[in-house]
């Protein structure tokens, strides 16, 4: 995977995602709106087989990079917990 940023404003965070599919970005893309500081997210590509999926967020007044971590820690969370729920599950 490689990030590559392609727009950053004061509250707008647009970074390209290389070596990603789309389920990626999406997973993202729904994590950011369970955050009350995000006011768009979304997943953009523009061409199925000629381009890199991309992550748009667009805050209200909070730093997008920060949102975006926060976002990504939450995911890390969830998987943590479904690996653990796994493992209990395997185990009977």
């Amino acid at each position: 995977m490689e990030l590559s940023v392609l727009k950053k404003e004061k509250n707008i965070l647009e970074i390209e995602v290389k070596g990603e599919s789309i389920g990626f970005v999406n997973l993202l893309k729904e994590e950011l709106w369970n955050d009350k500081n995000v006011d768009e997210a979304a997943y953009i590509k523009e061409h199925p087989y000629m381009s890199e999926p991309k992550i748009y967020v667009k805050t209200k007044g909070k730093d997008p990079k920060v949102v975006l971590q926060n976002a990504i820690k939450r995911i890390e969370t969830q998987l943590k917990d479904l690996k653990d729920e796994f493992k209990r599950a395997l185990k009977d």
